[in-house]
């Protein structure tokens, strides 16, 4: 939204006919991995999000929260980047996943601090895990059916999406 009036402001500035621009944002689809809708599995979607900075994962989670209402936001993280690798943000960390009902951190071994405080920070909804497959799986055990699953990560974040999906419709599948 902040980016579609900042679009429809600097059209209007550049001489720009605000209609126009109104019009042209309404043909406006998005992009990729900012809330993109990953898979739905017996009602529980999962999402995939760039969001890798604290201010990126606050606004990504309010943004899903307005959309989902009262459903249950898991929301799971790859500390990825350089300086969220080497704990820069961890003091803002927690603050930001707090609009999500549980959280998952990723924490590979090579991690350059300690989530310990970011996970008491959050209390019993804060979970932590170092394998991106056993991860796949207690996501799947964790979820139910009008969950939203919110993967936030500025990489690959070693398949997940797909590997929770499949959990996911293991879990469903007959005997």
């Amino acid at each position: 939204m902040e980016n579609a009036l900042a679009a429809i402001a600097a059209a209007r500035h550049a001489g720009g006919d605000v209609a126009r621009a109104v019009a042209a944002l309404g043909e406006f689809t998005g992009i990729a991995r900012r809330l993109q809708l990953h898979g739905e599995v017996n009602g529980i979607r999962v999402y995939d999000d760039f969001a890798h900075h604290p201010t990126a994962i606050a606004t990504t989670i309010d943004g899903l929260r307005r959309r989902a209402g009262a459903a249950r936001i898991l929301a799971v993280l790859e500390p990825r980047s350089h300086t969220m690798r080497m704990g820069v943000h961890q003091q803002t960390l927690a603050p930001a996943l707090a609009g999500a009902d549980e959280v998952w951190l990723y924490t590979p071994p090579d991690l350059g601090w300690d989530t310990g405080a970011v996970l008491r920070a959050l209390g019993g909804r804060g979970h932590a895990g170092d394998d991106v497959e056993a991860l796949a799986r207690e996501l799947a055990r964790a979820a139910r059916p009008g969950d939203q699953v919110l993967i936030m990560s500025n990489g690959g974040f070693g398949g997940l999406h797909g590997k929770l999906i499949a959990e996911l419709q293991r879990a469903v599948a007959p005997a």
